[in-house]
């Protein structure tokens, strides 16, 4: 689906998807500044991917693929124990989650990320793979609008790292330091990801 999706529409252009563990639990934590976001990651992973996807989505036939292929659908006005039990079995399971951190479409520069990442990533001990999406919500147009068509997309792997500090606590304290480690090294990344694209 969301490998038709772009290339009907986008020029594509994937870096670094061989950082991608082949195998076992891996969080990927991407940035979101557009609707496509979500199919385009679908499509263009390495691996299968169950992201976490706003509930409202899942009605009608989208609904209907959405759980297809696996989404898992999350209540974002509170803590979802379903969808973080689910997205926990995920990983435990040796697959692939998809997460957008910051919460809700916007800047996508990853200025704040959301505790759930690092629960997630403290809870389960899976590497975490930062991934910038540029070119789908450029500055300027209006939130939700659609990519010009047959523009070009860049979507960026960076390297896995470990969110957690060596201790495995999973305290308050350690989830608030996981979070401002997360955030580090997510915006570190798009920065890359910016230069390596002139972006």
């Amino acid at each position: 689906m969301g490998i038709g999706l772009a290339r009907a529409g986008w020029r594509v252009r994937v870096l670094g998807a061989w950082r991608v563990p082949a195998s076992g639990p891996v969080i990927l934590a991407a940035n979101h500044a557009n609707l496509v976001d979500g199919p385009l990651l679908m499509g263009m992973s390495p691996r299968p991917t169950h992201f976490l996807v706003k509930e409202e989505m899942f009605t009608g036939p989208v609904g209907a693929v959405l759980r297809g292929v696996g989404q898992i659908p999350v209540r974002r006005a509170s803590a979802d124990r379903t969808a973080i039990t689910t997205a926990l079995q995920v990983l435990a399971d040796g697959g692939v989650l998809g997460v957008f951190p910051e919460g809700t479409r916007g800047d996508a520069d990853f200025a704040q990320v959301q505790g759930g990442l690092a629960y997630l990533a403290l809870r389960s001990g899976a590497p975490v793979v930062p991934v910038a999406v540029l070119g789908t919500g450029d500055r300027g147009r209006t939130l939700g609008a659609l990519p010009p068509l047959r523009g070009r997309i860049d979507v960026v792997f960076g390297d896995p790292f470990d969110a957690s500090d060596g201790s495995r606590l999973r305290t308050r304290r350690a989830m608030l330091e996981a979070s401002e480690r997360l955030q580090t090294r997510l915006a570190g990344h798009l920065a890359q990801a910016r230069e390596l694209t002139g972006r």
